[in-house]
């Protein structure tokens, strides 16, 4: 008789703390929707999702490249005519100290390979909170420990920077930096900038700055003066309204610039991101040298949506007036409704789509965004599923939907909040 397996495979223990909120909830939802409610979905920056499309003549790239036969593999770290472009994009951020630069699949798994490539086991990178939660997924699947430092909800979200300090120590090797922030928004000014590339310098650190929304930033260069519901005082954010990069910023300390398609130019399901290494050449030689190991080893990415990197980065950028002016509207709307709802709170988002209201209730969020969803079907993601302070309760807001569904999923937001919590 043959012999059965039957004991359990188990997964890695290193996986127990791999989550991820944004999709993780969608289980909840499926079960929603099959009882015949129509959810009104708050959760995934994805504009194609809502009355946005990707530019016409990037499909149009793409569709020519596969028609011409770009369809076998394509070299490891990218086409030519992809990293050129992404190279004059980096001088047009004022990145001077390029080493090198390749493409990935989405700035996902460029996240994924540089992590990968740069930490021991024993060593730390050090990570916002709250954060983009893909950075602790991949840290927790490399059996890496989470070190988190904090973002200061009373000072627009930005950097504490007293607190990464106490955070680094002889095992730190490196920082990441989301700018503009996802989940909250926020947009670090020059200073911090400056400020954290000092600390990166002292310490020998790489800094992972992930600027995938760069493009997509909200104010202009004008201080605003004024005091929201919360009581912070609106900050300048960007100079002349235009994003600042910390690899300008700091062009002799290690950086890894992140970007992509994804949301600068309304194309996230293609999956093409990039990474640019910048700094002092003979010290970024070998970490380089590791990405590309594990480049060649996952053979390539998508080799016919490359074509669509130089149009988008050299062509027509007609789409990005249209869209920021959506997206402030939007945002708009949400701070508003955020500071004049009973129970919530917000700061000001600067840049990206995304909202992270503060709540005063008696319990957790991620109870709150559970019955939230069972009771009057809007989707959002509990602060607890990014990180937050100790004793504070937020959730995130994804503000792409037209202003008719937003009004209506802040309705009933507010109905569940009156209704549950007086």
């Amino acid at each position: 008789m043959p012999i059965t397996q039957t004991r359990e495979v188990t997964a890695a223990a290193r996986l127990e703390n791999v989550r991820y909120a944004i999709r993780d909830l969608a289980c909840i939802a499926d079960e929603v929707a099959k009882q015949g409610h129509k959810i009104l979905p708050l959760n995934i920056g994805d504009p194609i999702n809502f009355d946005f499309q990707t530019p016409q003549h990037l499909i149009e790239a793409v569709y020519k490249a596969m028609r011409d036969g770009k369809n076998g593999y394509a070299p490891s770290p990218g086409i030519k005519e992809a990293l050129g472009a992404i190279r004059a994009e980096a001088a047009r951020k004022g990145i001077k100290s390029v080493q090198d630069v390749f493409v990935t699949s989405g700035v996902s798994e460029a996240v994924d390979v540089c992590l990968a490539a740069l930490v021991n086991p024993g060593e730390n990178v050090l990570t916002p909170s709250p954060d983009y939660p893909l950075y602790s997924a991949v840290l927790c699947k490399l059996g890496i420990e989470l070190k988190t430092y904090s973002l200061n909800e009373d000072d627009a979200w930005q950097p504490d920077l007293i607190d990464v300090h106490g955070k680094i120590n002889s095992q730190t090797r490196g920082i990441v930096l989301i700018n503009p922030n996802n989940p909250t928004g926020s947009v670090c000014s020059r200073k911090m900038l400056e400020q954290i590339a000092e600390l990166a310098r002292r310490n020998n650190l790489v800094i992972f700055a992930d600027e995938i929304y760069d493009k997509l930033i909200l104010d202009g260069g004008q201080p605003e003066r004024g005091q929201t519901k919360r009581g912070e005082t609106k900050r300048l954010q960007t100079e002349n309204g235009k994003h600042i990069s910390m690899a300008a910023v700091a062009p002799d300390v290690p950086v890894v610039t992140f970007g992509g398609l994804s949301k600068n130019y309304l194309a996230p399901g293609w999956r093409i991101g990039w990474g640019i290494v910048s700094g002092e050449a003979a010290a970024v030689k070998p970490y380089i040298e590791g990405i590309h190991r594990l480049l060649r080893a996952r053979l390539c990415a998508n080799h016919p949506e490359q074509y669509a990197i130089k149009p988008a980065l050299e062509g027509p950028q007609d789409h990005l007036p249209e869209v920021l002016k959506k997206l402030r509207t939007r945002r708009d709307l949400t701070v508003t409704w955020c500071n004049s709802t009973p129970r919530v709170s917000c700061v000001t988002p600067r840049g990206a789509f995304y909202a992270y209201p503060r709540l005063d209730i008696p319990e957790a969020d991620e109870i709150f965004v559970k019955e939230l969803l069972l009771q009057k079907h809007v989707l959002v993601v509990h602060g607890s599923g990014f990180g937050q302070k100790p004793g504070t309760k937020h959730f995130r807001i994804v503000f792409l939907p037209d202003e008719k569904t937003l009004a209506k999923a802040y309705q009933s937001i507010a109905e569940f909040i009156k209704e549950r919590y007086g």
